[in-house]
């Protein structure tokens, strides 16, 4: 069997890795879209260059995210027509992320810039879709078992185990996707991995801790109260449309249960993150016992009376007139597109307001560029001149630090060898240390297109 790593080695984007059988068969495990402006990754998204999609009999998915799933309809437009497997939930968000990935392609596509694919391309890919339970064993095909297991990230996210026999030989081959974090709102704790004989494993804050959800929920109390009634300002949160915004509006939900949350107006200005929220609502089998509590309390977990719910187009121009201090979360969580960019346009300038970052930015993001300092940005034809605060709560992440992650690990006993993915080099090698200080062998951090021969030949 063949290991290689086709996307997010020594970096945070793009999740894609090929396993090649000795019968022929080929399996992909995520397709995702690189999100960045890496030199050397430009030309990443249009080009399948270490495989043919027509080859490729199945394509699993660890979540929705479009880092995991965004070139799925360009894999079917150039060729593959397999089965795609992943969660019921991941099914559910998949449609939503993808349809409104094509529209955003054909919306700025030009001559010298074709769209990836086109929301034609996105019915096609759906077509291919089974949702699967989880905890249970799915047959694939005839020596291809798999095995789903919640990782609390996003709605639907799984890690993937797959018993593959390969010459009298039983294999076990685990992915992580992406580890979410215990004791966060909505969503159950992630839940360790059955144990494998070799792991691909996510390592984006491989580095760090972070701080607990009490904590989280308080700093971002203060920073509403210092931003909007302090300083009389208007605080703009740019927030993933699918995860982090229902968790945004679920914190709010619950300081406006509790009394705690000033009376001033809430805006999500984001139609995916709108729609998101009734994909939600479809699939509480995903919720963790804190919310069907709340439920008992607050039949609406997603909705208050000064949440405004924004599905036009406009509002940034209009907020931009209005002196009135409010919150707006909006997408990209990056910052790179989408209804975001206006309303940094539009208060990047002023010192009274506040642009909060509650997730990871890649660093050549516009995200990445404010988090770092600079005090020039080029919106929209303008040299903007960043005046706004530039503030961080980087708990917010979905994604487990290096002690969740070593605890979502801790059935990996047997471990042959474990690869570390998804993380930017200096986070994955101080990851591996703190894995082999903690008695783990053999940590690999593969570069991209690098293969490696799994089980005895």
């Amino acid at each position: 069997m063949q290991l290689t790593f086709c996307g997010a080695a020594r970096a945070v984007t793009g999740s894609n890795y090929l396993i090649q059988l000795k019968n022929g068969q080929s399996i992909l495990l995520d397709c995702g879209l690189y999100q960045g402006n890496d030199a050397d990754m430009q030309t990443f998204n249009n080009n399948f260059p270490y495989y043919d999609p027509s080859k490729i009999e199945f394509l699993i998915i660890s979540h929705a995210h479009i880092d995991h799933i965004g070139r799925i309809p360009k894999l079917v437009k150039e060729g593959f027509n397999g089965q795609i497997f992943c969660t019921h939930a991941t099914r559910s968000l998949a449609a939503l992320l993808l349809m409104d990935a094509a529209k955003i392609q054909e919306k700025e596509a030009s001559d010298a810039f074709p769209p990836l694919y086109t929301a034609k391309d996105v019915r096609a890919a759906l077509a291919l879709f089974t949702g699967l339970s989880y905890e249970r064993w799915h047959f694939v095909d005839t020596e291809i078992e798999l095995f789903f297991r919640d990782t609390g990230h996003i709605l639907g996210s799984a890690s993937v185990t797959l018993e593959i026999k390969e010459n009298e030989q039983t294999i076990l081959l685990g992915f992580s996707g992406d580890i979410g974090r215990p004791e966060r709102p909505i969503l159950k704790d992630p839940i360790p991995m059955p144990a494998v004989d070799y792991l691909i494993c996510e390592s984006t804050y491989g580095h760090k801790e972070h701080q607990n959800y009490t904590a989280d929920i308080n700093d971002l109390l203060y920073i509403v109260k210092e931003t909007c009634l302090l300083n009389e300002g208007k605080l703009l949160i740019p927030a993933f449309s699918v995860g982090r915004t229902q968790e945004l509006i679920y914190m709010l939900d619950q300081l406006e249960t509790a009394g705690k949350l000033p009376k001033i107006p809430v805006y999500v200005d984001s139609p995916l993150a709108i729609n998101a929220v009734d994909v939600f609502k479809m699939h509480p089998e995903c919720y963790d016992e804190q919310l069907h509590d709340y439920l008992l309390v607050d039949p609406n977990p997603f909705g208050f009376s000064d949440l405004n719910y924004v599905k036009r187009g406009g509002l940034a121009n209009r907020l931009a007139q209005s002196k009135e201090p409010c919150i707006i979360i909006s997408s990209s969580g990056m910052m790179t597109s989408g209804r975001v960019k206006r309303h940094l346009f539009h208060l990047l300038g002023d010192s009274n307001n506040t642009v909060l970052a509650v997730g990871y930015c890649a660093p050549n993001t516009l995200g990445g560029q404010l988090l770092s300092g600079q005090k020039k940005v080029h919106l929209y034809g303008q040299n903007i001149t960043v005046r706004a605060r530039i503030q961080r709560l980087v708990s917010f992440s979905a994604h487990a630090d290096r002690r969740e992650m070593l605890q979502f690990l801790s059935l990996q006993q047997e471990l042959k060898k474990i690869f570390l993915v998804h993380g930017e080099y200096y986070a994955q090698h101080q990851f591996q240390q703190f894995l082999e200080q903690n008695d783990f062998r053999d940590v690999e951090i593969p570069t991209l297109g690098s293969s490696y021969t799994l089980g005895t030949d």
